[in-house]
């Protein structure tokens, strides 16, 4: 998705891919086949460049230092990155920042597990550190007894483990950041997602009634982090609000993501510069792109492959939206399907904010089942 951005403003995008068929080496001519774990491929992909940045988190920061030793322009560097590599190491950074996060404490142990279950009430969420996402390496037992057993199993694996107070969220909200590596910063409006089985379903921006207080605590957050960690490229900030003692909506952070994230697919239809150009304007150090929102409410549904595919090609299920709700824009990610798979989002821009959502996720059904739900 930053292909179009970058031939656009004539940047010449080089991609590291595992398979030949992956989304991104479908679009980008210049793609060369490799494992990013060998670190000769990962040079050989970098020859040349004037910026090198990931897609995801997880390309070793020993291989990042060496490329920046080697004369490499890396972006984000690995000693932001490894905030968004670590869960541990990054609620310890949090905590030196001042930033609200949960209680949380490193779990080596089975009685580790168990003291921190009788410290929090039994509100536990345990993580592994490193490697979770859409909700893998993440769960909630639901005894002292389960957690111990998990814990125990999970040890014996050898998975290095944390656990966070469990909380009691009304809602989840992002905030974005992007910035470049001489320090200017730009900021989008408060996104708030739907999580439904540990994966982004839906996405919407402004987040509907978010006081201005809180919006802006959450802005200056956003920027304090990125700032603060050295962080260049997009930041996705992922916040849980609840209800604070005295019974206004708070925020606490819950995960940092250094790459455009799935929060702010809305921002390809619904902002000034989308997430994807921001990305590559950002670790180039060009001038950031205007982030203003250009309608009322933008939401963004995610396409996630239905249990079984339905026999209607997705060409066809493609043309019956269009005709349907022609004002809906699709992204697709040249991904086979498979059971809960994100292979694709859209995204619909308008005035109402239960008529756009009731629209987008309507769309987004209609791919997934070749089938309007009920409701429509």
């Amino acid at each position: 998705m930053m292909q179009p951005a970058a031939a656009e403003l004539d940047i010449h995008l080089r991609i590291l891919a595992s398979r030949s068929d992956s989304s991104a080496a479908q679009v980008i001519p210049d793609a060369i086949i490799g494992d990013y774990h060998d670190y000769a491929t990962l040079r050989g992909a970098a020859k040349g460049s004037d910026a090198v940045t990931f897609e995801h988190e997880h390309v070793p920061n020993e291989y990042l230092r060496a490329l920046i030793a080697a004369g490499f322009n890396v972006q984000p560097q690995p000693a932001a990155l490894i905030n968004a590599q670590d869960k541990l190491i990054m609620r310890q950074r949090l905590q030196e920042l001042g930033a609200p996060i949960p209680a949380f404490q490193a779990i080596n142990s089975a009685e580790e597990a168990a003291h921190f279950w009788a410290q929090t009430g039994g509100h536990v969420c345990l993580k592994a550190r490193r490697d979770g996402y859409d909700g893998k390496g993440v769960w909630f037992p639901g005894s002292e007894a389960e957690l111990v057993a998990l814990t125990t199993q999970l040890l014996k694996k050898d998975t290095p483990l944390m656990a966070e107070k469990k909380v009691a969220l009304t809602r989840e909200l992002s905030i974005l950041v992007a910035r470049r590596p001489s320090g200017e910063t730009k900021e989008w409006p408060i996104t708030q997602s739907v999580q439904r089985n540990g994966i982004c379903a839906e996405a919407m921006a402004p987040a509907p009634d978010l006081s201005p207080q809180l919006e802006k605590r959450a802005r200056d957050l956003g920027v304090e982090i990125a700032q603060s960690l050295g962080v260049t490229g997009v930041l996705a900030v992922e916040l849980f609000a609840f209800t604070g003692e005295n019974g206004v909506e708070d925020i606490a952070v819950n995960e940092l993501a250094m790459r455009p994230h799935n929060t702010g697919h809305w921002t390809q239809d619904g902002s000034v510069t989308s997430q994807f150009e921001q990305h590559l304007r950002a670790v180039l150090d060009l001038p950031l792109g205007a982030t203003e929102e250009t309608a009322a409410i933008t939401v963004m549904a995610n396409v996630l492959g239905a249990p079984e595919d339905p026999q209607m090609p997705m060409r066809e299920r493609v043309r019956e939206v269009m005709e349907r709700y022609p004002a809906v824009k699709i992204h697709l990610y040249g991904k086979a399907h498979r059971p809960g798979r994100k292979i694709g989002h859209v995204n619909l821009c308008g005035t109402d904010v239960q008529a756009t959502r009731e629209q987008a996720q309507a769309a987004a059904h209609f791919l997934v089942h070749a089938q309007w739900p009920d409701t429509v």
